[in-house]
C-alpha cells in the first residue's frame, strides 16, 4: 500500500487495482502548488469524499469526468454531483458500507458541517459530514476521520472497525487542534500509524502539525507527517 499526502486533506491511496483519491482539493490548494492535478489523478479508479465543503470536493467533477472514476459520497452530496453531470456515483450515509473490488468504505460519524456556496451564490446543503473507514482485502485498514472534533463515540468506531492507519485533522479552528487530536487518538483508538492533515493550507489554521506530534509523544502510535507530495509505503 502506498499513501501520498497531496496537501490539506487530499490523499492518493494505491493498493492492488485500486487507485483512490480522497477529498481531491488540488487546483486551488496552496500546499499543492507546483504539482499537476491531472498527473496525480492518472489512473484513478475511485474518488472518495468525506463531505461537501469546497476544500474537500475540490476537483472531483473534472477529475471524475476525465478518468471515469467511481465517486463515493453521502446521499445528498451524491445527488448534487449527479446534477453536475456525474453518473458513476455510489451514494451512502452514516453507518452504511459500500463494497468495491478489493476494498470497502463505511461512512462513520464526524462532527462538522457540510454545505457549499456555489458560483451562482446559492448555498447547497450537502448532507452530513462523515469520516470514511476503509477496509482492504489484504492490507492495513485506514480511518480517514474527515473534518471533525473529538467525540466519545470514536471508541465505538475503534471497537467496530479496529483501524490501523489514521488520517487525522489537526489544524484547529475548523477541526480539532493538534493537542485534542492527539487525545482522541490515544484515548479512543489503537492506531499503528497516524498521519496528520488539514493544516498549513490557509493562514487561519495551524501551519505545522507540531502540537499533534508533541501530544503523541510516548504513545504506541507512530506519527508520520510527510511533506505534500511525499508518499509512505505500508
Amino acid at each position: 500500500m502506498k499513501i501520498t499526502w497531496l496537501g490539506h486533506s487530499a490523499f492518493r491511496i494505491e493498493i492492488g487495482k485500486a487507485k483512490i483519491l480522497l477529498d481531491p482539493f488540488l487546483t486551488h490548494n496552496p500546499s499543492f502548488a507546483g504539482q499537476d492535478a491531472k498527473d496525480v489523478a492518472n489512473g484513478i479508479t475511485h474518488i472518495l469524499l468525506t463531505h461537501g465543503h469546497g476544500d474537500h470536493v475540490g476537483d472531483t467533477v473534472a477529475l471524475a469526468k476525465a478518468s471515469g472514476a467511481v465517486v463515493l459520497a453521502n446521499a445528498d452530496l451524491a445527488a448534487w454531483l449527479g446534477s453536475k453531470g456525474l453518473s458513476r456515483i455510489e451514494a451512502g450515509n452514516t453507518g452504511g458500507t459500500i463494497s468495491f473490488d478489493g476494498f470497502s468504505a463505511t461512512f462513520t460519524n464526524a462532527l462538522h458541517s457540510s454545505a457549499q456556496i456555489t458560483e451562482d451564490g446559492v448555498s447547497h446543503a450537502l448532507g452530513n459530514a462523515n469520516g470514511l473507514m476503509l477496509h482492504f482485502d489484504e492490507e492495513a485498514s485506514i480511518l480517514a476521520m474527515g473534518d471533525t472534533d473529538i467525540f466519545s463515540d470514536m471508541a465505538l468506531i475503534n471497537e467496530l472497525h479496529q483501524p490501523e492507519i489514521a488520517l487525522v485533522p489537526v489544524g484547529d479552528r475548523f477541526t480539532m487542534g493538534g493537542a485534542v487530536a492527539a487525545l482522541a487518538c490515544q484515548r479512543y483508538f489503537n492506531f499503528k500509524t497516524a498521519m496528520p492533515c488539514h493544516y498549513g493550507t490557509f493562514p487561519i489554521i495551524d501551519q505545522t502539525p507540531e502540537k499533534f506530534v508533541s501530544g503523541m509523544e510516548g504513545s504506541k502510535t507512530a506519527v508520520n507527517a510527510p511533506r505534500p507530495g511525499e508518499s509512505l509505503s505500508f
